[in-house]
């Protein structure tokens, strides 16, 4: 018996959150759990959500995704400008769940091992997995790094993939699933003071917990705006 396929949005160091999602969805050893990326920064606990990720790669099939706050934190470790921009837009608050402030020297090997072997996208028969976006008329494989971990539904709303298949991304915070048909937007703003979302897009049911380990049963909704006036990802 083939397993669930399910994605996880944007996680930015909510540990709490992540912690009572995976007690919820209880995975099995045939599942496959897509974390869409940006594991890290703006959270309190980052360090807890990657320690929870590495865990879980051992109860299933884990297939994380490199959102462009994981590439930040790869980057920090090549040059102080690189690690001075990733201060700027949450970096700080990472290596404070290390307990340091100022040095990636707390940060286990492992951890940056996790993330360096995290995937650009992922796609199965039905479905394409990605952290941000895509170039419509591209295949996966040609796409490049801005459209998959960058660019933001806000500044580009692409339209239906090439392959037929139906994306889910994370990347652009919405109050609520963004379901446009074709591309189901599952970043649903933890760090902001709203709720980490899963999904899983063949049964249609998802879960969501906020960081005070809160439930909200969510409902996939195609008449939700776009809401274009939040922060940068």
């Amino acid at each position: 018996m083939s397993g669930r396929i399910i994605a996880i949005g944007d996680i930015h160091g909510c540990a709490v959150a992540l912690s009572a999602l995976i007690e919820a969805i209880d995975p099995r050893p045939n599942d496959t759990i897509i974390p869409l990326g940006d594991y890290v920064d703006r959270g309190l606990d980052s360090r807890g959500v990657l320690d929870q990720l590495i865990d879980l790669e051992r109860r299933c099939q884990l297939i994380p995704i490199l959102g462009n706050h994981d590439e930040m934190m790869l980057h920090a470790r090549d040059s102080e400008s690189d690690f001075q921009d990733w201060m700027t837009v949450g970096g700080a608050a990472t290596l404070d769940s290390y307990g340091s402030t100022g040095t990636l020297a707390k940060i286990p090997l492992g951890h940056f091992e996790f993330l360096a072997r995290c995937r650009s996208y992922y796609e199965t028969e039905t479905h394409l997995f990605v952290h941000a976006n895509y170039q419509p008329n591209l295949p996966l494989d040609q796409q490049d790094d801005h459209h998959l971990r960058w660019l933001s539904l806000r500044d580009s709303i692409p339209e239906s993939h090439m392959s037929g298949k139906v994306a889910v991304v994370g990347h652009t915070p919405q109050p609520d699933i963004l379901d446009l048909g074709y591309l189901i937007d599952i970043d649903t703003g933890c760090c902001r003071g709203g709720w980490l979302t899963a999904l899983d897009p063949v049964g249609r049911q998802a879960w969501q917990f906020n960081e005070r380990g809160q439930a909200r049963t969510p409902e996939l909704d195609r008449e939700n705006p776009l809401i274009m006036d939040r922060p940068d990802a």
